[in-house]
Parts: C-alpha cells; structure tokens; sequence
C-alpha cells in the first residue's frame, strides 16, 4: 500500500510537468521468473551454444534467479512515459530508449531530479554496473519495504526454494550460489 501512496504521489507530479510515468512491468511471482529464466537458459545454450556457466552470466545481465527478483517483493517495478510513447509502439526496455535522445530520456532526466532532491522514497538498484546486473535505469524500487525484503533473502532461504524447483541449471547455480549472491542478488 505505501508503494502505491508514493507512486501515484510520483506520478501526480511528473504529470505537472507533462510525464504519464506507466508501470510496464510490476509484480513477477516465481514461478514466470522462472519460465523467463529457462526459456533464456533454452536460447543461450541451443541457438548461441554457451556452456552451462556462461549461460548463467548471460541470463543474469538481465533477468535474475527465481526468487531473487526484485519484482516479487511488489515494491519495484519497470515504467516508461505514456506520453511520450509513439501508436503502436513496443517498449524495448533498453538503454537506447533511455538516455540521450532515447524516447524516454526526458522521463528519467525528470526523475534524475526527482531522486535527487528527496521528494520520494523510490531509488534505481540497478543505477550503475557493479560488475552483475546491467543499468536498469527503468527499474525502480520502493526503498522502506525493498530493504527490509533484501534483509530477509539469504542464500539458504534461497537455496532451499530452488531445491524445491524445476529451475534448468540447478546444480550450477547451486553451486556457485554464494558468488551469484554476492555479485547479482545484493544491492548496495
């Protein structure tokens, strides 16, 4: 509920100056982070013929382990400009639509300045490469409760979901899941 009260509080002012700040993609439940992750695990192994680590690396830039994405919190969601959207347009989610002259620049550069001057709880994990997760400069989340989730994820709470599940790659992930953690899952 307080992600709700923030967002629309967010969205009421980015109407004022001409932004229709949308949600594109919102709460993600396991199990279809799970169907992205395998059908991803499928392309990168069959079509671009990468081992089962690379494989890894490569589903991870964008798309996490089930159950450790943000997206199942219901604090953090993907937005885009519906103002600025041309008909029948499809939202990439890319970096070229925004920064520069990218289609939804102007809504980021908005909320760049939004951010900074502490008017909202909501904040980018995913601002900046630490070395895991590609910028998401789409991805926002709702500080307050997402931090208090992120305390809670530990790689055994982890480690005894996916057991449980049909992930493609288990052992692998398993086995190199205190690295993953370290270097995907946590967000400074």
């Amino acid at each position: 509920q307080n992600t709700l009260i923030a967002f629309n509080k967010m969205h009421e002012a980015a109407l004022q100056d001409g932004i229709d700040i949308k949600i594109v993609s919102g709460f993600r439940d396991f199990e279809r982070q799970m169907l992205i992750w395998n059908n991803k695990y499928k392309k990168y192994t069959t079509e671009y013929r990468l081992s089962p680590t690379k494989a890894i690396e490569e589903i991870i830039r964008f798309s996490t382990i089930p159950g450790t994405s943000r997206h199942h919190w219901g604090t953090d969601f993907d937005i885009y400009d519906a103002s600025a959207m041309p008909e029948n347009y499809q939202i990439q989610l890319s970096p070229e639509e925004v920064q520069g002259n990218g289609l939804f620049a102007p809504m980021h550069d908005w909320l760049d300045e939004y951010i900074d001057t502490q008017q909202t709880d909501f904040f980018r994990p995913y601002e900046v490469d630490r070395g895991g997760i590609a910028p998401e400069r789409w991805h926002l989340s709702y500080r307050p409760v997402a931090e208090q989730y992120a305390q809670m994820l530990t790689n055994d709470i982890l480690s005894a979901k996916l057991k449980s599940s049909n992930l493609m790659l288990l052992d692998v992930v398993l086995e190199h899941l205190d690295e993953i953690f370290q270097r995907y899952i946590i967000v400074d």
